[in-house]
């Protein structure tokens, strides 16, 4: 019987806080862990300076979404596209 492999918490109470705010399993981790790694502080300051997925066409936003391993988007729209993205 195959096991559902979960994420290594840092930081627990962040991460349920996290997820009861509506983030996905993976990204609730990824941030709790960061700041317990690295102080809180120095999460938020981090931060890219990607432009926004606005201003990307459709076809830049497809490659992205392939780059997180997003299925499906050859179908959606821009909005729907931005969206999942978004969520992810």
């Amino acid at each position: 019987m195959a096991r559902e492999r979960r994420p290594s918490l840092k930081d627990p109470d962040l991460y349920e806080r996290l997820r009861a705010e509506g983030k996905s399993e993976e990204q609730a981790a990824r941030i709790s862990n960061a700041a317990a790694k690295d102080g809180r502080s120095a999460v938020s300051r981090r931060g890219g300076s990607a432009e926004n997925y606005e201003d990307r066409t459709v076809p830049e936003l497809r490659r992205r979404a392939r780059e997180l391993g997003l299925t499906g988007v050859s179908r959606y729209t821009k909005s729907e596209l931005i969206t999942r993205l978004r969520e992810h």
